[in-house]
């Protein structure tokens, strides 16, 4: 396991992340192969097209940051996986008064090495848990428990806004309120890794 291949696969991911924040789209493309995919709460497809659709969604004003926590990395060969947890803050509006949306998760990346070119090949989510948080001391929120019941726990609060926007929010995503599911997911990633 080579230290640049661990260095080189940790700046592709935080180069991708830093373009969807920065709305730097062109970075944000340039980290993946033409092939990737992504698959998040509101979008599965490619990831040309997950960037497309994150400037359209930034372009109509859903703007979000990504706070990032150290990222581990597990290189076997041409390919490498690597776990980022993550904060998504949203800042939003609810029933006039200010609040930032704060949405839990691990985002893991599959990268692929191609005529010794590292770049990304899948994009991943486990989410773990969301609230909000009123930007003005004094001030608070109410959301009616009946407007959160159709959506799962550990991203209940960012499916909810998602679909208030318009965004069709899938069901069947990866979070820790399904440890099978999620231990199921690590080990396909481990075996993917190890097939190189």
């Amino acid at each position: 396991m080579a230290i640049s291949d661990i260095e080189t696969v940790t700046q592709l991911v935080l180069h991708e992340r830093q373009g969807r924040d920065r709305r730097w789209w062109d970075q944000m493309r340039a980290q993946y192969w033409p092939d990737a995919t992504v698959h998040l709460s509101w979008f599965e497809g490619s990831a040309y097209e997950n960037v497309d659709q994150s400037e359209a969604m930034n372009a109509n004003g859903s703007v979000s940051t990504h706070r990032l926590s150290p990222l581990v990395v597990h290189v076997a060969g041409d390919r490498a996986i690597a776990e980022l947890p993550t904060v998504i803050e949203a800042p939003i509006t609810i029933n006039d008064v200010d609040v930032v949306l704060m949405s839990s998760l691990r985002i893991q990346y599959r990268a692929l090495r191609r005529d010794s070119e590292w770049r990304l090949l899948r994009l991943d989510t486990v989410y773990e848990r969301d609230h909000l948080v009123v930007t003005t001391p004094g001030e608070s929120v109410h959301v009616a428990a009946a407007e959160l019941a159709p959506f799962r726990k550990p991203y209940r609060l960012l499916a909810w806004f998602l679909a208030s926007r318009g965004y069709t929010v899938l069901d069947d995503l990866l979070g820790d309120d399904r440890p099978d599911e999620v231990a199921a997911f690590y080990e396909r990633e481990r075996r993917w890794l190890n097939e190189s």
